[in-house]
């Protein structure tokens, strides 16, 4: 081989090597996160509620699957008699939640199935109002994390509201780098989001949910993570002080036709 043959294949073996190792050392590419939309629809109990649950199943879960949001969740109240309904709908990206309600009411058989909700008249609507707030997943759990369908559940949608910006980015650095969250799965928490609310009411705050078998695997698990050294030790660091001012805890059981 000639000289100055010989020295570019040494230089390009020598640029591939240190490329290779380059890549090496970079971090594998972080999963996305997803977004969720988290609405609460304000229903009145009897014909309203019932057209609704018909419209959820019918028209709006099959139309929202077929635009790329999956496993939506609709749950009622487990305690109580409110008649509202919340509905999660998990979003791939800020696109996906941005143009969703124009891809519905481009979708004819959406259009045809709900025309007893999306045609009803000012005098009897089909729901009164709704609220709907949107949240970023979490680094520790960046995306939903389906549970498995059993018979009797109970899931809990839990906020923590703080008093400023920097203290709520604390408390979500203490889920997310400080092992809250996974203490909350070594002591048997199964969690199906956890979401900084991006846009919505009582701001700033985050938005969890966690799935149990029943109300006595939801106190025993809380107990057992409560008295855990962990977290006495976690939530003793002063770092982590004054970062939840309100929090607001809702005990929920999903419909029949919730795909959560």
């Amino acid at each position: 081989m000639k000289r100055r043959e010989f020295l570019g294949a040494s230089c390009a073996a020598g640029l591939a090597t240190a490329s290779g190792l380059a890549a090496a050392a970079e971090p594998a590419e972080r999963p996305k996160k997803d977004y969720y939309e988290l609405r609460l629809y304000r229903l009145d109990a009897g014909p309203m509620r019932e057209r609704f649950d018909a419209f959820l199943r019918d028209a709006a879960i099959p139309a929202w699957n077929r635009i790329g949001v999956a496993n939506v969740g609709v749950f009622a109240m487990s305690e109580g008699n409110s008649a509202d309904l919340y509905v999660l709908l998990t979003h791939k990206s800020i696109e996906s939640f941005a143009t969703a309600s124009h891809r519905l009411l481009a979708d004819a058989e959406y259009l045809k199935a709900g025309a007893a909700v999306l045609d009803a008249p000012k005098a009897a609507p089909g729901f009164k109002r709704y609220e709907s707030s949107l949240l970023l997943a979490f680094d520790a759990a960046p995306q939903l994390e389906v549970p498995q369908k059993k018979e009797a559940r109970v899931f809990q949608l839990r906020t923590y509201e703080s008093h400023s910006d920097a203290k709520a980015q604390k408390k979500i650095e203490m889920f997310n780098t400080g092992g809250e969250i996974a203490l909350f799965r070594r002591t048997g928490m199964n969690p199906v989001f956890f979401g900084e609310s991006l846009i919505g009411t009582k701001l700033p705050n985050l938005t969890y949910m966690l799935v149990f078998d029943d109300l006595d695997t939801n106190k025993a698990t809380w107990a057992k993570f409560q008295a855990h050294p962990d977290w006495a030790a976690l939530k003793a660091k002063p770092e982590y002080a004054d970062t939840v001012s309100g929090i607001t805890n809702t005990l929920l059981r999903p419909t029949p036709y919730s795909q959560l």
